[in-house]
């Protein structure tokens, strides 16, 4: 089987995984604008090893937005192999992710997510586990800097894990460079990324922070990462991989206009209607207040497209919508 990782041209650009965010229809509209590889949001093993209904839908992917890698999260070596198999056989996807980052408190809190770097033997038993039911596909790990022990006596590091599962044959790491207990407040630390080169051979993507073109050119080169994983800088901004490539190439990019934004903004409600039903539109609302960010009166527009319920709603409001 094909390591998709190897195929890519770099700097790679990734859609990084995030709960209620990455879904089908997002993942969709990002990769028509440019992402070269999309990731799901944080499938629990424990639900996925059941095949429950519910579970197997928020797992959909589909071959429009490929390669799309499915992550993973947990905490039972065991059930991240029954997981893995799941996934591979009935999901189909072009890798698999193990998440050692998540920084909620409910995922954390009970061992899984960034929690795990507590505990590197464990985290060596879940690598382990996912590459033998992965059959055959690319396995891949997202983590963030450090996290400190139960009784803050102790720093574990995540260039421990690397360290730790050094002679597993994983084919590509996203580091976000924050730490577990300061997630999103403070500054994304590009250097310690850099550092993880000395730890991991592979694919090495810098996460953190990237929320336009000229952030990304300077943490491609702060970091020599092989390519980026982009997260909350695209909300409301799919289009930022294409940017991106742009300014990358020609050292300049284009700004869409509202027309071109609103149009996006409505592919995205469209899809999400096609692959969810109405109740995708429910789950699409907070995206939909994104794209008017910015706009004058952004204000009244989102107090009125937190209440619409249906295609045609939306479509009204947004063609009401002045730039």
């Amino acid at each position: 089987m094909e390591n998709f990782w190897l195929k890519l041209k770099k700097p790679i650009l990734a859609l990084a995984p995030m709960c209620g965010v990455t879904d089908l229809p997002f993942r969709t509209i990002c990769h028509n604008l440019g992402a070269d590889v999309v990731y799901t949001e944080m499938i629990m093993v424990q639900a996925l090893s059941r095949k429950g209904k519910q579970v197997m839908d928020l797992a959909k992917i589909s071959d429009q937005e490929r390669p799309v890698v499915l992550q993973l999260g947990g905490n039972d070596p065991e059930l991240f192999y029954k997981a893995a198999k799941v996934g591979a056989e009935e999901i189909q996807p072009d890798g698999l992710d193990i998440n050692f980052g998540c920084p909620a408190k409910k995922v954390a809190g009970h061992g899984s997510g960034a929690a795990l770097l507590r505990d590197l033997e464990k985290s060596y038993q879940i690598v382990q586990a996912v590459i033998e039911g992965a059959g055959g596909l690319p396995v891949s790990l997202k983590t963030r800097t450090q996290i400190k022990s139960s009784d803050k006596a102790k720093v574990h590091y995540s260039w421990e894990l690397l360290d730790k599962i050094k002679d597993l044959p994983v084919s590509a790491v996203m580091v976000h460079g924050r730490s577990f207990e300061a997630p999103w407040v403070e500054e994304v630390d590009y250097e310690y990324i850099k550092s993880m080169r000395n730890h991991f051979k592979g694919i090495l993507l810098a996460n953190g922070g990237i929320n336009s073109s000229e952030k990304a050119k300077e943490v491609l080169e702060l970091t020599n990462a092989d390519g980026l994983g982009i997260g909350h800088g695209v909300y409301g901004c799919p289009w930022i991989f294409k940017q991106i490539k742009e300014y990358l190439k020609t050292g300049k990019y284009k700004d869409l206009s509202w027309p071109q934004r609103r149009k996006i903004a409505l592919e995205h409600a469209q899809l999400a209607f096609e692959i969810k039903g109405e109740h995708g539109l429910i789950e699409l609302r907070k995206q939909l207040l994104w794209y008017v960010k910015g706009l004058p009166n952004a204000t009244d527009y989102r107090e009125k497209l937190v209440r619409l319920n249906n295609l045609a709603e939306i479509k009204k409001a947004f063609m009401e919508i002045e730039g």
